[in-house]
């Protein structure tokens, strides 16, 4: 295949493909890179070559017959190298920004052949995503992953070069460290040199980045790789990068400002305009509204309580709901009062399917119709609260105020709002002030809502230990189009109010000696108060790229079923390897 004639030397490349312009017009240039498509016209072989800044369309005249002939032989993905002089083409091709040019070969280098790909390197992808991971390496020379790739790394330039401008260092945390209190979800990595000892892979620097707080370092930052052993989904992996960020004597507000211009300066790089401030919303209220944490403030719809409604109205069902603890809350959907019975119904078998005991909806049509019956003046009465009009709908649940919520808040999240601009948008918000703990029906005990570091609110420290579950933290997540972009809080400085969250969540002074006692210990020296976030640099990319899974902006991903398909990872483990580290495998 290699023609000794077409090179005395080897080719080394002037120019990438992509790169090449009509101000080019009449320069030698050599080109290297991947045949993406060959065109044999009989007296000229065309062939577009592809690296990752782009094509470039190379021609080979047929006055050159051992050239034209070589030529010829190329198939797609072989590596080769081109030289020629840059000419401006007969008919230009408007869809890519070399369009106006092409490259006249003189000399050809064969580098690699390549046997006949899977699939077909090209956009959009013409394989399933099962096939794409299988050969990632070729899925990742398609035109739009390079710009992925790109744009990752203009992220993580920005990130670093804003965080720097304000003053913060980036500082690496160790990899290998202790298990977290919570560590069923922890990556252990076991010691060779201590057998039965373990180190945990990090789900987040936490302790190491207020440690670097209680040393001094003032303003800290890391591009971090973080690990987590649970459950796929679109924005979630085992391994993943945070934009981590630590402050110390910063306040709130000051630290909403700089992160919503680090939001910016991201955003900026794709050319989208970014509202600041952004808005600010309780815990408490996003679940009443909007029955999330992670509200998508691109859906206008809110929530009400109608509970007054269904313990004074007439309606036996609600006041029994009520009587039992329970509340009745209402969602008006806009324009959905046509709604036919079995689209109704359905909606109905999704309201159980999550959870709800039923679904209650209510029309003004020619008079009332619903699936409850009650009195006029009740319907009046909801359809006052919900600002309902004649054409619109009224879903009701009632039930338990968190499976209320969670059914209305699901049902709201997913409604198909008519909004051309919608997916363009960019809604951020802060959601703050949550719950310290919450409770775990699993381990019968109140856990960490966020994590045990977080300081809890001063005027509700005397409710730890009879109320643990009426304490406000100060914690703050970032919510874009009703994904979590990043979380973060003030952090506990003083060692006396730690010692008391970890009491509170049930560990012994022997268990918060062995799992935190460098900690304590580096707290009773001084520590500055301080706080952070930890933005997912992952989802942020996906953001920028306009996608709507990770997998697509992270270059090495693992399926949703936690597998690595390229390089067949998880994999077992020899038993020389397992004497060595002194385990033994079970079953």
């Amino acid at each position: 295949m290699n023609n000794p004639n077409a090179t005395a030397t080897p080719l080394k490349r002037t120019d990438y493909c992509g790169a090449l312009r009509a101000a080019d017009e009449g320069r030698e240039v050599v080109l290297c890179g991947w045949v993406h498509k060959t065109r044999d016209m009989g007296h000229l072989v065309f062939v577009d070559l592809r690296d990752r800044e782009g094509l470039a369309q190379v021609v080979f005249q047929s006055d050159r017959p051992t050239l034209s002939e070589e030529a010829k032989k190329l198939r797609g993905e072989f590596v080769v190298g081109v030289r020629g002089r840059v000419r401006r083409r007969s008919s230009v091709n408007k869809d890519i920004p070399t369009g106006e040019i092409e490259v006249e070969a003189d000399a050809l280098q064969v580098f690699a052949a390549s046997k006949v790909p899977p699939f077909v390197v090209a956009d959009p992808p013409q394989a399933s995503e099962e096939l794409r991971l299988k050969y990632r390496y070729l899925d990742l020379r398609r035109p739009v992953m390079q710009r992925r790739l790109r744009l990752r790394h203009e992220a993580a330039l920005a990130a670093r070069n804003y965080l720097s401008k304000h003053g913060y260092l980036e500082i690496e945390t160790p990899i290998l460290a202790n298990p977290t209190p919570e560590g069923a979800r922890d990556f252990l990595v076991p010691s060779r040199m201590f057998h039965g000892r373990f180190y945990a892979l990090p789900q987040s620097p936490q302790q190491f980045k207020q440690t670097l707080m209680v040393a001094g370092c003032d303003r800290y930052f890391q591009i971090v790789r973080c690990f987590r052993d649970e459950a796929l989904r679109a924005d979630r992996q085992l391994e993943f990068t945070q934009i981590d960020i630590e402050t110390s004597f910063i306040d709130r507000d000051e630290f909403f400002a700089l992160n919503e211009g680090l939001m910016e300066a991201l955003f900026g790089l794709v050319g989208r305009k970014v509202e600041r401030p952004f808005r600010r919303i309780p815990y408490a209220e996003a679940m009443e509204k909007y029955g999330s944490d992670k509200p998508d403030l691109r859906v206008p719809l809110e929530m009400r309580d109608l509970t007054a409604i269904g313990r004074e109205g007439s309606s036996e069902i609600l006041k029994g709901v009520v009587a039992g603890g329970g509340e009745i809350k209402g969602l008006l959907i806009p324009g959905a009062g046509g709604l036919s019975r079995g689209q109704l119904d359905k909606l109905g078998e999704k309201a159980k399917a999550l959870g709800a005991k039923g679904l209650i909806w209510v029309k003004k049509q020619d008079g009332w119709k619903s699936s409850l019956k009650t009195a006029e003046a009740d319907f009046e009465r909801i359809w006052s609260v919900l600002g309902g009009g004649a054409a619109d709908l009224a879903l009701l649940v009632a039930d338990k105020k968190d499976a209320a919520l969670k059914v209305l808040g699901e049902i709201r999240r997913t409604w198909p709002v008519e909004d051309a601009a919608r997916r363009d948008r960019l809604e951020f918000c802060w959601v703050t002030d949550f719950p310290l703990f919450e409770w775990s029906e699993e381990e019968k005990r109140f856990v960490s809502m966020h994590h045990p570091f977080t300081m809890p609110y001063e005027e509700d420290l005397h409710l730890l230990e009879t109320s643990p579950d009426r304490v406000r933290a100060k914690t703050y997540d970032l919510v874009l189009n009703g994904v979590e972009a990043g979380g973060g809080s003030i952090r506990i400085h003083q060692m006396d109010v730690q010692r008391r969250i970890f009491k509170a969540l049930g560990l012994t002074d022997e268990e918060t000696q062995a799992k935190f006692g460098y900690f304590l210990d580096a707290l009773s020296y001084g520590a500055p108060p301080h706080g952070g976030i930890a933005h997912g640099f992952d989802r942020l990319v996906m953001f920028l790229a306009g996608e709507e899974s990770i997998r697509e902006v992270i270059p090495f991903p693992k399926t949703t079923g936690a597998l690595d398909l390229m390089t067949g990872s998880p994999s077992a483990v020899d038993q020389r390897a397992l004497d060595e580290l002194g385990l033994k495998l079970k079953g």
